[in-house]
């Protein structure tokens, strides 16, 4: 199948592992122009020469909102109008209801929401002037069903997809999509550290997982890469759950 995709410019967040970076890869195998960024450099590197297809680096922490504001631009200047957006901002640490201090309640908002918000707003004149874009964000199934234990993500992801839904109808006659993926388990090195390590995790993570298996990377990556295609133009304004059938909600 092909995407329409190819030549295409994508801006990747937090693409030097895991799940960003089988996005970034994925869309790169399309072949997208795709800059990766997250807040190590040296990692980014090593990631960008492990990719096939044409991948440029850009260090970027996502706690820093006025590097995050400069970003596009920067990306646009080497690469081109950015076509493709990818918000994918990290996730808060664990934690119950009352557990986290409002600091840290403040520092989950600027990451899970304020982020997303200053890519998008960066991206969508060019957007808005090609008339066409496509914006997915890497969100959780704590949007449809609060996992025990995340309360900072149960909460603010929940304003992100406010966010992004109200977008999505604001921006959908001028040819751009703005999509969520709700990600359930996957193996990669932040579900390893919430379950304890690499063991504990490949022993207990799938329970309650129909698929009897945690969710690859790379599956992950092929359906952001469609979500970003043209294929899927008559798609937007939904989270589309990835998750092995985890989630019992209707």
């Amino acid at each position: 199948m092909d995407l329409g995709i190819d030549g295409r410019v994508a801006l990747v967040m937090g693409a030097s592992k895991g799940i960003g970076r089988a996005i970034a890869a994925a869309l790169a195998g399309e072949g997208a122009r795709v800059a990766i960024a997250s807040r190590s450099g040296e990692r980014l590197r090593a990631t960008a020469e492990r990719i096939d297809g044409e991948v440029t680096p850009f260090e970027a922490d996502t706690a820093d909102l006025e590097r995050l504001a400069a970003l596009p631009d920067e990306v646009e200047a080497q690469l081109g109008t950015i076509e493709i957006l990818v918000t994918n901002t990290g996730g808060p640490p664990l934690g119950g209801a009352l557990d986290a201090d409002l600091d840290a309640w403040r520092q989950a908002y600027e990451h899970l929401v304020l982020a997303p918000r200053v890519l998008i707003e960066a991206v969508l004149p060019g957007m808005s002037e090609r008339r066409w874009g496509r914006i997915v964000n890497v969100g959780s199934s704590a949007t449809a069903e609060p996992i025990p234990g995340l309360a900072l993500s149960n909460a603010h992801r929940r304003a992100t997809i406010g966010f992004l839904k109200t977008l999505a109808r604001e921006v959908a006659d001028e040819g751009i999509t703005v999509n969520d993926v709700a990600t359930g388990r996957f193996a990669t090195d932040r579900l390893a550290a919430n379950w304890g390590g690499r063991e504990q995790m490949e022993k207990h993570a799938i329970e309650g997982i129909p698929a009897a298996r945690l969710g690859d990377p790379a599956e992950y990556g092929d359906l952001v890469a469609f979500l970003s295609s043209e294929r899927a133009a008559y798609i937007t304004g939904i989270s589309i759950p990835i998750d092995g059938g985890l989630l019992h909600s209707v």
